[in-house]
């Protein structure tokens, strides 16, 4: 492999420090990936049959196709492309792949470090690759600097687009102030592995568990939001000494199956069920409107169907209904009293999607916590919900304590 620098839009590819950057910025991605990416680029003036990357990437190794488009789908994404974009990487039907981004050479000499300042370092991301106790590769991000903020994952993540998406974008810009958040894509969305064996509670507990080993962290505070709230708490009972303090929003200790009280409230989740999974199954554009209206009850139509076309890049309709099935039956109502640490609980009294019940189940079952109920009907508070500030201002005096 030849050492050059080669440039394509705003990112720069050092094959001889294997090194992938976007604006100065380097994109931590795992070495094969860069084996696969480097071989694509030096190798753009031809279609490279799917035989010779498994060869050189894998140097003979024998791998299932799957591996070679996980490799691929990582790559694609690191550059901000996709099988349905292609924008820099085709794939040609029966033969193989090939590099298409226009693409220049420079010096192999490294490159000058340009100066950043402080405000860019703060807001500087770094995105990073762990592995989960059953081998699956979480996907992980730093943002910012300070005091450590972890955010637990949750459905409908993806790293490399959520901080312009309008859905989550000002989250990050309201948990990064003055301080360094972790996130991370869970698994079977986002950049994390979207083929899995499981989705039960304790996967999802060791991959938080995988993350925070892998970022260094020894105590810290956890953030919980939606069935991410459940994760948390499984993970402050189970490591007491490492969570310090526990913030939970929009959060629930039972899914909807199990906290059916009877026969009418079963059969309607039930149906519930039912309708997500025919509308995960055909894709129809109704149901990912009433899905997302269900997170962003005061958004317009044009908001919800943009949450739409976001659900879709950040899962495939079949994890969806995984996710879906495995979430209604999530049940820590048994271990929450063995949170140690204090507990800061915020839920939408007109939540569409978990009913504000759930929060005082919590608030009950946690000893050393207290609840905050904010005036609006959103799942997930909105940049223009007059809900947001407040919520920002409780975690923030929550913290600072």
């Amino acid at each position: 492999m030849g050492d050059a620098i080669y440039h394509f839009e705003q990112y720069e590819l050092d094959t001889n420090r294997r090194r992938l950057s976007h604006d100065g910025q380097q994109i931590h991605i795992e070495p094969q990936v860069v084996d696969l990416l480097c071989h694509l680029v030096e190798h753009r003036d031809r279609v490279v049959p799917k035989d010779e990357l498994l060869d050189t990437v894998w140097h003979g190794r024998t791998v299932s196709d799957a591996a070679l488009a996980t490799g691929l789908r990582t790559a694609r994404l690191a550059i901000g492309d996709s099988g349905t974009r292609q924008r820099f990487i085709r794939t040609v039907h029966r033969r193989g792949y090939q590099f298409v981004a226009r693409t220049t050479v420079a010096s192999s000499a490294p490159p000058a470090v340009p100066a950043v300042s402080a405000a860019a370092d703060a807001d500087h991301e770094v995105i990073r690759f762990c592995r989960s106790a059953d081998g699956t590769r979480i996907a992980y991000a730093t943002t910012g600097e300070g005091p450590p903020l972890v955010k637990t994952a949750n459905w409908l993540t993806h790293l490399d687009l959520d901080r312009t998406t309008p859905m989550w974008a000002h989250w990050f810009d309201g948990l990064t102030r003055n301080r360094q958040l972790i996130r991370y894509d869970e698994r079977g969305c986002g950049l994390s592995e979207w083929t899995v064996p499981s989705f039960a509670l304790d996967d999802l507990v060791d991959d938080l568990d995988s993350v925070v080993n892998a970022a260094g962290l020894d105590r810290f505070p956890l953030l919980g939001v939606s069935q991410g709230g459940a994760v948390a708490v499984a993970y402050a009972a189970r490591h007491p000494e490492r969570v310090s303090r526990l913030i939970l929003t929009a959060a629930y200790a039972r899914g909807r199956q199990i906290r059916a009280a009877d026969d009418a409230e079963r059969d309607a989740a039930d149906v519930d069920l039912n309708i997500a999974r025919a509308g995960w199954r055909s894709q129809d554009s109704s149901f990912l409107r009433f899905f997302a209206a269900q997170f962003l009850a005061d958004a317009t139509p044009a908001e919800w169907d943009a949450f739409a076309a976001y659900q879709r890049q950040t899962t495939s309709p079949s994890n969806g209904l995984r996710f879906l099935e495995e979430f209604v039956r999530i049940d820590v109502s048994g271990i929450a009293h063995q949170v140690a640490c204090p507990t800061l609980i915020i839920h939408a009294r007109d939540d569409a999607r978990v009913p504000v019940a759930q929060a005082l189940e919590l608030a009950t079952l946690i000893p050393d916590s207290r609840l905050v109920l904010l005036e609006s009907r959103n799942h997930l508070f909105t940049a223009a919900d007059p809900a947001w500030p407040t919520f920002l201002s409780h975690l923030y005096n929550f913290l600072a304590e």
